[in-house]
C-alpha cells in the first residue's frame, strides 16, 4: 500500500509541475505542429501507350471509349497493390504449367492472363458455381471429361481443367471469330454473349453494351498483362527469390483402390494430408473411393 501511495504521490507532483511549467512560460508547438503536417502524396500514373494487343488482335484505343475503359483498369491494377503483387509471384509457380498447355493446343499465350482475372490463380468457387483456377460451371466441367463429384472435382486439377478451358476456348473461337470474342464469351456464357450480338446487331465485343463486369474483362486482363510484364513501369519491384517456387518436385502415385483415409494414406508416404492436398487439390474428401477408374496422386519430394 505504502508502494501504491508513493507512485500516485510522484503523479500528482508531475501533473502539478506540468501546470506550473505551461503557466509560466509560452510553449512553442510551431515544431511539432509541422512534423505533424502530412508528407504530400505523389501518385505516379503511367501515361497510355499508343499500342495494345490481346491475344495477337488490337485493342482500339483510338476509341475514347475504348481507351478510357483500359486507363480505368491499368489504374485499379497498378494501384490494387496487395492482388497486383500476388498474382505476380503466383504466376511464376503455375505459368510455366498454363504456357505449356495452351501452346499444345495452339491458344495464345496471352490466355494465361485469363486464368488471373478469374481467379487470381487460386481454387474459389463464384456464388454461381464457378469453380478452380479457370472458374469452370459444373456443365462446362462435365462437358469436357472432367470428373466432377463430392470425392473428386478435377476443375481443381491445374493441369486437367487447364486442358478443359483451352477445349471449351477453341469452341467458342470456332463459334465468335476472334480471340477478343472468344474471351468475352468465356467470361459472359456462350449463350449470353450470342443473344446480346443478335440484339445489338453488332459482331466484336468493344462495340457491345454489356453487364459491367463482362464490359471490363477484356480491359482487365490487358491491363492484367501489361502491369505483369513491366512491373516496374508501375511501381513493382519484386525478386526473383520472393516469387513462389513451381510445385513440380512430386513423383506420382497410381492408385486402383479406395482409400479409406487420405491422412493415413499420406502419412504412408512421409507427409501430412496438408501437403498432399497442396498438391493434390481436386481430392475433396478425407476418403477416395476407387470404383472402376485410376488415380494418380502427387507426393512431393
Amino acid at each position: 500500500m505504502k508502494l501504491k501511495h508513493s507512485i500516485l504521490y510522484l503523479i500528482i507532483i508531475a501533473i502539478i509541475s506540468i501546470f506550473f511549467i505551461a503557466g509560466n512560460k509560452k510553449i512553442d508547438i510551431s515544431y511539432i505542429k509541422s512534423t505533424m503536417d502530412p508528407l504530400p502524396q505523389v501518385i505516379k500514373t503511367s501515361p497510355i501507350k499508343k499500342y495494345y494487343y490481346f491475344a495477337g488482335e488490337k485493342i482500339p484505343i483510338d476509341n475514347f471509349d475504348v481507351k478510357e475503359r483500359l486507363d480505368r483498369e491499368l489504374l485499379v491494377n497498378s494501384y490494387y497493390h496487395s492482388a497486383t503483387i500476388q498474382n505476380i509471384k503466383l504466376a511464376n509457380r503455375y505459368f510455366p504449367v498454363i504456357e505449356k498447355i495452351l501452346k499444345k493446343y495452339n491458344i495464345p499465350d496471352d490466355f494465361k492472363y485469363l486464368a488471373i482475372a478469374e481467379s487470381g490463380l487460386r481454387n474459389v468457387v463464384s456464388k454461381a458455381g464457378a469453380t478452380g483456377y479457370w472458374q469452370l460451371m459444373k456443365s462446362v466441367g462435365k462437358e469436357q471429361n472432367l470428373e466432377i463429384y463430392e470425392e473428386v472435382d478435377e476443375r481443381y486439377d491445374i493441369e486437367k481443367s487447364t486442358i478443359a478451358a483451352c477445349k471449351y476456348l477453341l469452341k467458342l473461337k470456332k463459334i465468335f471469330g476472334t480471340w477478343i470474342n472468344t474471351a468475352a464469351a468465356y467470361n459472359l456464357g456462350m449463350t449470353k454473349f450470342s443473344q446480346a450480338l443478335n440484339r445489338e446487331k453488332e459482331r466484336e465485343f468493344f462495340n457491345l453494351n454489356l453487364n459491367e463486369e463482362t464490359m471490363r474483362y477484356i480491359f482487365r486482363i490487358t491491363a492484367i498483362k501489361e502491369i505483369i510484364e513491366h512491373p516496374e513501369d508501375y511501381g513493382f519491384y519484386i525478386n526473383e527469390e520472393e516469387k513462389y517456387s513451381p510445385l513440380d518436385n512430386y513423383y506420382k502415385v497410381k492408385v486402383d483402390s479406395t482409400i479409406s483415409n487420405l491422412g493415413g494414406f499420406a502419412h504412408k508416404y512421409g507427409i501430412t494430408y496438408r501437403q498432399l492436398k497442396i498438391y493434390n487439390p481436386w481430392l475433396r474428401s478425407y476418403k477416395l473411393t476407387v470404383k472402376n477408374n485410376t488415380y494418380y496422386i502427387k507426393i512431393p519430394k
